[in-house]
C-alpha cells in the first residue's frame, strides 16, 4: 500500500513526513474523537439531571447514541486511513459496539494525548507570553524546547492515531476465516505460477537455446569454409550474425523468466547482477547471512527489478542504491535514488503493479517521492509465509 495510512506515513523520511498532512490530519482525527466524547459526556450530564439514577441515564445515552458514534467513526476514518472498508455482514452491531468503545474509553485516550504531545509542547512554547515577569532566560528556554519537541509531537500523534484506526478497523472489519482463506489460496497461485516459470525457463534454457547455439556454431563453420569473395559468404555471414543476435536476445528472455542467478546463488548476486545491467550506476548494500524461502527472493527480486527499471526510465538520477536487511521474520528493502522525484502510482510507472504482487505474499510497499525528489521505494516481504 503506498502510504495509504498513518502507520504507512511513519516510514517516511523525517523530513518528508513533517511536511506532509498526515501529522495535521492525525490531530484532526484525535480532536474529533475528543470533541465526540465531550458531546456524550455533555449529553450523560444532562441525562442524569432529569433521571433518578446516573446508571440509567449512561445506558440511555449509550442505547441512543452508540450507533450514531459508530457511523461517525467509520467517516472520520478516512482521515488516517485510506484504505477503504469492506462490506462486512452485521455492520450495524459492529457500529454500535464501536460507539460505545469510543464513548466509554477511546476518546479521553485521545484527550490525554492531544493534552501531553500538542499542549505541553505549546506550552512551553508561549512560556515568555504566560509568565510575563519570569526569568527571560528560563522561559526563552522553555520555548525553545517547545518548539524542539514539535517534531516529536507529530510522529507521536500519527503513531497513537494509525494504532487507534487500526483498532476501529478490527471492530468494524474483522478478518474472517473466508479472507484467511483467499489469502492462503493467493499464495497457492503465486507458488503454481512461479512453478510454472521455472518450467518455461528450463525449457527454453534446454531446448530452443541449445538448437540456437547449435545453429550458430554450424553458420560461423560454414563461414570458415567459405572463400571471403564469394556471394554466399556475405549471405551466410548476414545468417551467422542473425543467430547470435537471436541466441543473445533469447537469453535475456531467459533471465527475465527466471534469473538462474537467482536459484544458483540467492537474492544479493543477483539483484548485484541487476544492478551491474542498470543504465544508472546502482550501489548494492544486502548482506544476507542465510538463503530465504523461494517465493519471498523471488518477488524481492522482480520489486527491484521493476523499481531500477523506473530509475532508469522516469528518475532522471544520477545514481540509485538498494538496500535491504533480514529483521527477524521480515525482509526489509529500500530502493533510493536521487532523481527528479514525483512518481505517481497511476501514471503507469508499474507501482501499483508492484504493490499487488507483494499484497499476494503479505508484502507491504510504501513511496516516498516529493516533487524534485529524492525517491524512496520501501518493501516489507514476510519470509515465515
Amino acid at each position: 500500500m503506498l502510504n495509504g495510512t498513518a502507520l504507512e506515513a511513519l516510514n517516511q523520511r523525517p523530513i518528508p513526513f513533517l511536511r506532509s498532512a498526515w501529522p495535521w490530519r492525525s490531530v484532526a482525527y484525535l480532536l474529533a474523537g475528543t470533541a465526540l466524547g465531550l458531546v456524550a459526556v455533555a449529553l450523560v450530564v444532562v441525562s442524569a439531571a432529569a433521571a433518578t439514577a446516573a446508571a440509567v441515564a449512561v445506558a440511555v445515552v449509550l442505547v441512543a447514541t452508540a450507533p450514531l458514534l459508530g457511523r461517525f467513526e467509520r467517516w472520520r476514518l478516512r482521515l488516517v486511513d485510506r484504505v477503504p472498508l469492506p462490506v462486512t455482514p452485521g455492520r450495524g452491531r459492529r457500529e454500535a459496539v464501536l460507539g460505545a468503545v469510543t464513548m466509554l474509553a477511546l476518546w479521553w485516550i485521545d484527550l490525554v494525548m492531544l493534552a501531553v504531545t500538542i499542549g505541553g509542547p505549546t506550552v512551553l512554547v508561549l512560556s515568555p507570553v504566560v509568565q510575563p515577569t519570569g526569568n527571560a532566560v528560563a522561559t526563552t528556554a522553555a520555548s525553545v524546547a517547545g518548539v524542539l519537541l514539535l517534531p516529536v509531537a507529530a510522529y507521536t500523534v500519527t503513531a497513537w492515531a494509525g494504532a487507534r484506526a487500526g483498532m476501529v478497523r478490527a471492530i468494524l472489519a474483522p478478518e474472517s476465516s473466508e479472507l484467511r482463506e483467499v489469502k492462503r489460496s493467493r499464495a497457492r497461485l503465486v507458488d503454481a505460477f512461479e512453478l510454472e516459470r521455472r518450467r518455461i525457463e528450463r525449457d527454453l534454457h534446454d531446448g530452443a537455446q541449445q538448437r540456437l547455439v547449435a545453429l550458430t556454431m554450424s553458420l560461423g563453420m560454414a563461414k570458415l569454409d567459405l572463400p571471403a569473395d564469394a556471394p554466399v559468404a556475405r549471405l551466410v555471414g548476414l545468417a551467422h550474425d542473425e543467430a547470435k543476435q537471436a541466441l543473445a536476445e533469447l537469453r535475456e528472455l531467459i533471465r527475465g523468466v527466471h534469473p538462474q542467478v537467482l536459484t544458483d546463488r540467492g537474492l544479493p548476486a543477483a539483484v548485484r547482477d541487476l544492478a551491474g545491467r542498470s543504465p544508472v550506476p546502482v550501489d548494492v548494500d544486502l548482506p544476507l547471512a542465510v538463503r530465504l524461502p523461494a517465493s519471498v527472493e523471488v518477488t524481492a527480486y522482480y520489486v527491484v527489478s521493476e523499481a531500477l527499471a523506473n530509475v532508469a526510465k522516469h528518475s532522471q538520477a544520477g545514481r540509485a542504491t538498494v538496500s535491504g536487511r533480514a529483521a527477524g521474520e521480515t525482509l526489509l528493502l529500500e530502493i533510493h535514488d536521487d532523481g527528479r522525484g514525483g512518481a505517481d502510482p497511476a501514471g503507469g510507472t508499474g507501482l501499483t503493479g508492484l504493490a499487488d504482487r507483494l499484497a499476494a505474499v503479505g508484502g507491504r510497499l510504501s513511496l516516498s517521492s516529493p516533487a524534485g525528489g529524492p525517491t524512496r521505494v520501501r518493501v516489507e516481504i514476510p519470509c515465515a509465509w
